[in-house]
């Protein structure tokens, strides 16, 4: 190492010359792929000579094994490497097997669209769009549209994935370096000529037998005719009614006849309809009458409904709505209740012409069991029924067998204010009697109430008592709301709030009475027709108050409202005065 110390030293001034005219003869630069060769190798490392270097660059031997070049490393042996850095902080070169690898692959890639050759590859993994390919030579990476796949739309790419096809380079992004490839356009041009001559069979006007229906897409509905040709009935060419979407009217894998209407030799497309394979029914809808029923055909379930088509005029399909099953059945679904190709009645109920619409429902071919009932039992009739069905607030009780429920709310099966210890003491099948309360017949509802058919006892008990009227009650419970007492001689809870146990706000205490005890008070509000009463000792105290100070006094007071216990010095105030 002195060689380095003393650089005025004919020796190094040699060595230093020597050096510089070896490094003048190679060009390094970084970002440049650079050809080393393997001079010494270990457990895990490859060692390589580069001529111009002050040192060796060293490379994985796993990164070597997973690039597929384990045949390579060997002494002697020449290997591209991407030279990253010539040197580091800490002096050493950095280089790079792999992305030399990938350098060189996109050259490639270039290099075939350029003179617009396929490449192979084989398709590695689904992403949102499409899917990835890996060219074969050179293990980098292209995007395939999912719409570049096929000709016609395929459901199930599992028997592409990685099998070595050729695909061809369609976009190409030299700055990004990214890469887009079609399999499609592979196969278009090995079926061109093939596609040509099966399009020559058909004219426009020609009959199509038996074509499956192979998928959808919101413009329209691919058919597979024989296994060689798809062919698209556009949404407008379905039918002659409005159609949403092709899967209101077609299942996959159904075959239906279907008529040629166009032939585009250039583009090698054949457009075909199913409507006009049967004329326009709308030309002979007037002879139909409304609110009349017809037999209509079930060519397509969903959970939404059925669509139907007339028996007797082909091409006219309409949606029967789950609503318009059944008049009384809750959650009913078409699904539950008909099949395919079956025959029900329906009438149809508005006809559009201009949207092309036609509606119809099936429970009206039926009488309507609300219009019955209300023939049989209107409103405030008392009826016998089964209870049918119970919830956590209501019971539906069924009368004379008639397919309509009626609907009894826990607040009509008690005068008391236990609702919910009264709707315990019922369960189904029990035998009880209600009375009608309500019929709506727009909206397909029947109200009826238990309490109804007995006496209200609130009425019984308050019907000959008025305001300021003294009632004697026993408490029930207490609470620091206030207390709830009940009237002797009967069973309904009324509250009486704190505000109204005393004229002194200090004695205005729940907690001054217990349970059971029996006490008076006086009616401060009564309202017959709506069943309101308010109950108040507070009243009663001044009422008393007021009758002391009549009775005994003849002056009237200061005007300021005095506690009932002060009485005393009321009364003696007032005999003062009168001296």
């Amino acid at each position: 190492m002195e060689i380095y110390r003393n650089l005025s030293d004919p020796a190094s001034k040699e060595f230093e010359k020597l050096l510089n005219s070896k490094l003048s003869k190679t060009k390094i630069e970084e970002g440049k792929i650079i050809d080393g060769k393997i001079n010494k190798i270990t457990d895990k490392f490859v060692f390589l000579f580069v001529e111009g270097l002050k040192s060796e660059p060293v490379l994985d031997i796993n990164e070597l094994k997973s690039m597929g070049l384990s045949e390579k490393i060997k002494l002697g042996e020449t290997i591209p490497v991407l030279l990253e850095k010539i040197e580091d902080k800490n002096g050493e070169v950095l280089v790079s097997a792999n992305k030399a690898k990938k350098i060189k692959g996109w050259d490639t890639i270039v290099s075939h669209y350029e003179k617009n050759e396929p490449i192979n590859g084989k398709i590695i993994n689904k992403v949102k769009g499409g899917y990835i390919v890996e060219h074969i030579e050179t293990g980098s990476l292209a995007f395939l549209p999912g719409s570049q796949v096929d000709i016609s739309p395929v459901k199930d790419v599992s028997k592409l994935m990685n099998v070595e096809q050729k695909f061809a380079i369609i976009k190409l992004d030299k700055l990004r370096g990214n890469a887009c490839v079609s399999r499609r356009e592979i196969i278009s041009s090995f079926n061109k000529q093939d596609k040509a001559k099966i399009i020559d069979k058909y004219k426009v006007g020609d009959i199509i037998k038996d074509a499956e229906v192979k998928g959808y897409s919101t413009f329209g509905c691919f058919f597979s005719v024989n296994n060689e040709l798809d062919v698209l009935v556009h949404l407008q060419e379905i039918s002659y009614s409005r159609v949403n979407h092709p899967d209101e009217v077609f299942n996959i894998g159904e075959k239906h006849d279907l008529k040629v209407i166009s032939v585009d030799k250039e583009k090698l497309q054949v457009g075909c309809s199913r409507k006009q394979l049967s004329p326009d029914p709308f030309e002979k809808i007037d002879n139909f009458e409304l609110n009349k029923p017809y037999k209509f055909k079930i060519i397509k379930l969903t959970d939404y409904g059925a669509f139907c088509e007339k028996s007797d005029l082909p091409g006219l399909s309409t949606l029967l709505h789950n609503s318009q099953i059944s008049w009384s059945k809750k959650n009913i679904t078409a699904k539950k209740m008909f099949k395919v190709n079956e025959e029900i009645d329906c009438v149809i109920t508005e006809v559009d012409k201009d949207k092309r619409r036609v509606a119809i429902s099936h429970k009206l071919t039926k009488a309507s069991p609300f219009e019955e009932f209300e023939k049989k039992h209107p409103i405030g009739s008392i009826v016998e029924g089964e209870v049918v069905n119970k919830n956590e607030y209501s019971l539906f009780v069924q009368v004379d067998k008639i397919d309509a429920d009626i609907f009894v709310h826990i607040n009509d099966l008690s005068w008391s204010n236990n609702n919910d210890e009264e709707l315990k003491n019922y369960k189904k099948g029990d035998k009880i009697k209600i009375k009608v309360l309500e019929i709506n017949l727009q909206d397909q509802k029947l109200r009826g109430g238990v309490r109804q058919t007995k006496p209200d006892p609130f009425f019984e008990y308050f019907k000959d008592k008025k305001i300021k009227q003294t009632i004697t009650v026993k408490i029930t419970s207490t609470d620091s709301k206030g207390l709830i007492v009940r009237p002797e001689g009967t069973n309904l809870d009324f509250p009486i709030k704190k505000t109204n146990i005393a004229i002194n706000a200090q004695d205005a205490r729940s907690s001054r009475f217990i349970n059971g005890d029996r006490i008076d008070c006086a009616i401060q509000e009564l309202q017959l027709e709506n069943r309101k009463v308010t109950l108040s000792i507070k009243l009663l105290e001044e009422l008393e108050r007021a009758e002391a100070l009549e009775k005994f006094g003849t002056s009237e007071g200061s005007g300021k409202s005095l506690p009932f216990k002060s009485l005393a010095d009321d009364l003696k105030k007032k005999k003062d005065n009168k001296k």
